[in-house]
């Protein structure tokens, strides 16, 4: 057992007495990290995190393919994020008055984004998109809700432990993609329908036909089209997937941000139409440090960025040449039922059509190259920053060689 381990394992246990669940964000819990098959040696814990790596407890320095689970676009830490959002902290972050920056960070996102006449911020994604469906829902005097994606741990749209069925009696879920099955959900929800609400991106880019289909049919009832724009605003376009052409001239009536807006720091913003937006004069949505300034700072150095440069192109050429070392790796150990899925700037892999087969050459594929240096995202999605240039590029291909070397063996080893 090395030094390394050594740590990781006494630290796991630390948090396994204190910390509900091992660790509070569901997707960073070790099974979530690496699966069934879950090495206790492996690290769920870091130190530190600059560019795009990050120093674990045990004292490994790996680069990181996860982001921050996609909320950092530009690097960890930042050098200018983190000055601005430092030098709101000195200057107090909150008082019982709003801080300007609210109002100024909303103007420049009325600017920025489609769909946005108003805006309301909050912290996490989740209490983002509850906001917008409890806005379109106020708005419509509505209440059936029809959706397609991921939208976060609160009640309104999934069941599991802890929640009762009429938490989500008034949301449908359909598959993404599916126009027949989202018309089959808006005709079941009537004249009830409040608000269709989607994840543009889920794996791969939309069809049009789709996106048209969710407005007309919104049209057609009366209902708030909702974009989930958490993953892909800040990442496909500063401006959201709505800004960019694979939208085909598609606009939502609400749309919710987070993630990258603020690169790592905590902040989400539900931007829309004024005639939806203006039913939080009526709706409670409150919290009390949603307008707190370091992250209303931080989310400024980054729309500054964008400004500057086109930080999404960046981000795209970034993920095709990650790809590309990956997709190398992949063919020269053989591979090939391995695919690489998602989107330059949100991909993944997938090992193969077998659940339990894929889950265990995932989980030799993470150990190997980790072993390697790099941390590759299990499941979807890895995310590029703008860190992840040309000087991590031996590093990210030997682990890939190493972790599809490590899936050959399994391959053999089973066959």
């Amino acid at each position: 057992m090395s030094a390394a381990g050594d740590a990781h394992r006494a630290w796991r246990a630390r948090a396994g007495a204190v910390v509900a669940a091992t660790a509070s964000t569901g997707s960073k819990r070790p099974a979530a990290l690496y699966g069934a098959t879950d090495d206790a040696d492996a690290p769920l814990h870091f130190t530190h995190a600059a560019g795009c790596r990050v120093t674990t407890v045990g004292g490994e320095t790996l680069v990181d393919l996860g982001s921050g689970l996609g909320a950092v676009a530009l690097g960890y830490a930042d050098p200018e994020v983190t000055r601005r959002a430092c030098a709101a902290a000195a200057a107090g972050a909150v008082s019982l008055l709003t801080h300007a920056d609210e109002v100024t960070l909303a103007e420049r996102l009325v600017d920025l984004i489609p769909c946005a006449e108003r805006v309301l911020f909050l912290k996490s994604g989740a209490e983002a998109v509850a906001a917008a469906v409890r806005l379109a829902r106020a708005a419509t005097g509505r209440d059936a809700v029809v959706g397609s994606g991921y939208f976060g741990w609160l009640d309104w749209w999934g069941g599991g432990p802890g929640i009762t069925a009429g938490a989500h009696a008034d949301f449908v879920a359909v598959p993404f993609d599916d126009v027949a099955a989202l018309e089959a959900a808006v005709d079941g929800a009537g004249d009830r329908l409040a608000a269709i609400v989607l994840e543009p991106v889920v794996e791969r880019l939309p069809s049009v036909a789709w996106l048209r289909a969710a407005r007309r049919l919104c049209d057609r009832a009366g209902a708030v089209l909702i974009f989930d724009e958490v993953k892909t605003g800040c990442r496909l376009h500063a401006g959201g997937f709505q800004a960019t052409a694979d939208a085909g001239e598609v606009l939502p009536d609400v749309a919710t941000f987070g993630k990258a807006l603020a690169n790592g720091w905590p902040l989400s913003a539900v931007v829309g139409r004024r005639a939806v937006m203006d039913a939080a004069r009526r709706a409670w949505v409150s919290s009390t440090l949603a307008s707190e300034a370091t992250a209303l700072a931080a989310a400024h150095a980054v729309l500054d960025r964008h400004a500057e440069i086109d930080v999404c192109a960046r981000l795209r050429l970034h993920g095709e040449s990650l790809q590309a070392l990956v997709a190398e790796a992949r063919d020269a150990a053989g591979a090939a039922d391995v695919a690489l899925a998602g989107i330059p700037a949100m991909w993944f892999l997938r090992f193969g059509p077998d659940a339990e087969r894929g889950a265990r050459r995932e989980a030799r594929f993470l150990d190997a190259a980790r072993a390697a240096g790099v941390l590759f995202k299990r499941g979807a999605y890895n995310y590029p920053t703008l860190a992840h240039d040309a000087s991590v590029d031996g590093v990210v291909a030997a682990a890939a060689r190493a972790g599809f070397d490590a899936v050959r063996a399994l391959d053999e080893e089973e066959a």
